[in-house]
Formats: C-alpha cells, structure tokens, sequence
C-alpha cells in the first residue's frame, strides 16, 4: 500500500517532504496514539470525573479497573495513572520506568509551557492521530486532564513516511531511552527501502547515503552509528530488556567482534551463517560469557628427513614390515606420543640403510 503510493507521488513529481503543517488547540479526547509506535503504552483514558473520584478515594483502583476493563492496560487521567498489566513482567516493568517519567513531565507542565508540542494528523473519522510526542500527550492528560484542549502541531494530511517523520522529529531528543531511538530507526530505514524500490520502478536511482541522511535530520556519522547498532536484532532485544551501554561503548564491542571473528574464520564478508554466530558471540559479551578457547589438539611429531632415499622408501614401502625395534601389534594408535616415537624409530632405521 505505501510503496504504490510513493509509486504515485513519485510518478506526478510530487515532494515527498512538502507536508503543510499547522499549530491547533486540539481537545485531548479527540486524540489517538499509533499503537505502532515505540513509546506506545497500551492506555485507556479515565475521564475527567471518575479520576477525580479516584483521587478522592471514592473510587477503588478494582473499581476503576473493572470500569474501564483496564486490565493489561495502563488507565490514565487527570492526575492518575495506573499500571494495571500483569506485575514483574517485562512489559509491566517497562511501563513502570515510562509511568515515572509521564508523572515527571506532567509536574512539569502543570507549572510551564511545552517547549516542543506533540504531532498529529487527521483521521476520516474527526480524530487525530499522534505521529510524534507519544510521551508528552500522556503528560499532557495527567497534567490538564482528559476532557481538557492543548496546543499541537498539526499536519494537514498523513505523512507519506510516518516512520521517517518520527525519527527526524525525535532523533535529537536526549531523554529517548536507547531502545526506542533504534526501533525508530529500523522502522525509518524500512520505509525509505519502499521508497527505494518505489523509485526503481519509476526508473529513479536508489537514494544514496548523502540524500537518505539529510531526510532522517542526522549527521553521517550518526547514521553509521545507527545502521552499526541495528545490524544485530540481540542488540535492540538487549536495550529493550534495559541494557545500559551508551551506543558508542555498543558499537564498539560490536565491531570488536566482527574483527575477530573475520581474522579466526579469514572473512572478508559475512553471510547469514556469520552474522547469527556473531549475534551469539555478541550475546556472550553483554551477558559477561568468555567462550574458552578450545583446547588445541596435539599434532604428530615427526622429524626432518637428511636423506631423500629414506622419505621415498616411508612413502613407498610396508614400513611395518622392517626390523626397526618397533613392536606394532602393542602400538596405540590413539596415543599421538607413542605414534610419534614409532615414526621417528622409522625414519632413524631408514636413514641408516
């Protein structure tokens, strides 16, 4: 569906990037989230009245889930916000860090200004549709309240690419956790694959790292850094589960283990077969596994040869068959010293005769 569109638009000479925008006060009640979205809790809205009930201690958090059938949701309203998924899983505990910082944010915006306002679109249906600030308009429902209007910036259609929209708009932010920075990233690079191949088919180039950077607003050496980290989903699947690494110290132990693992194995390419032994190797590293060098097997040991006569007749005769004081019904064959003995007897014998 995306890619005949931007098939279209690139086939009338259409800009993809000319997106007329617009600041609005919008009623937060009017607003969705994008489930797809990284920074999407899976939230019911609590109206104005009943949180004022809950806050007041008339309403009980069984009453209010049970209302609502908030459970394996997150109910948030005006001054209220309640983890109501299944306690100590990952998601629970992920929705508990984004919780503080929600109520964090709302503090501070009950005594300032926004700097940096959410982005909607339009839906058929009257609504608006987040496209950026997922975090910030929880903020805003738990500061202002659910029935209440707020600022926002405003397209006037759905961007083409949402996923690319939303990386440019966040990528600069500090306070995004690691995680959400590289699912956002993937999910850009995944519409401008569309977009690639939606060119090719109107006879257009691929676009090149020089034109794709300046669409996600970052530098070169961001994108690097970006399509280094997002080459191994372990790494993602790492930040997700909290891993702590900044993304310099990441990238570092992911190069660290390509180089080693291509001067072991003589790579000077990796194929799928490479990338998922390195993906385990990476795994090894964050979870403090050193994979203990195997054991180097000992080889035979053999002498050097003075006389060409001796190697021709090693190579050519029964040498079981010489009388050179080896018993060879008794040798063990497994035991690569006494096979190395009997072969030095050998060659002593034949560089005799």
């Amino acid at each position: 569906m995306l890619e005949q569109m931007l098939l279209s638009n690139l086939n009338n000479k259409n800009e993809l990037n000319d997106e007329s925008f617009e600041y609005k006060s919008i009623f937060l009640s009017s607003v969705v989230p994008d489930p797809s979205n990284g920074r999407f809790l899976p939230s019911i809205f609590v109206s104005d009245e009943d949180a004022r009930l809950f806050v007041a201690r008339k309403l009980s958090k069984a009453q209010l889930t049970k209302l609502y059938q908030g459970e394996s949701h997150v109910l948030i309203g005006k001054s209220i916000i309640i983890n109501c998924l299944k306690r100590d899983t990952e998601d629970w505990k992920r929705a508990s860090q984004t919780i503080d910082s929600i109520i964090e944010l709302g503090n501070n915006i009950s005594v300032s200004e926004m700097i940096q306002v959410p982005t909607l679109y339009p839906l058929e249906d009257g609504r608006f549709q987040i496209l950026t600030g997922h975090r910030r308009f929880f903020a805003l429902v738990y500061a202002k309240g659910y029935g209440a209007a707020a600022q926002f910036k405003v397209y006037d259609n759905k961007p083409l690419l949402t996923k690319v929209k939303q990386f440019q708009e966040n990528a600069s932010r500090e306070d995004l956790p690691q995680y959400g920075k590289l699912q956002a990233f993937s999910n850009a690079m995944t519409e401008i694959e569309q977009l690639n191949k939606a060119r090719l088919q109107s006879g257009m180039s691929r676009l090149t790292v020089r034109t794709i950077v300046p669409k996600l607003g970052i530098s070169t050496g961001a994108y690097d850094n970006y399509n280094v980290l997002s080459r191994y989903p372990v790494v993602m699947s790492a930040y997700e589960s909290g891993c702590s690494y900044s993304f310099v110290k990441m990238k570092r132990l992911i190069l660290s283990v390509e180089s080693q693992y291509k001067a072991q194995y003589d790579k000077s390419t990796l194929n799928a077969v490479d990338k998922r032994a390195i993906s385990d190797l990476i795994v090894q590293q964050l979870q403090g596994i050193k994979k203990r060098p195997e054991k180097s097997k000992a080889p035979f040991v053999t002498t050097s040869f003075d006389s060409p006569g001796a190697l021709q007749k090693l190579l050519t005769q029964d040498v079981t068959q010489l009388s050179c004081g080896v018993d060879w019904s008794e040798l063990d064959w497994q035991d690569k010293k006494a096979v190395s003995t009997a072969l030095a007897q050998v060659i002593a014998h034949l560089e005799q005769e």
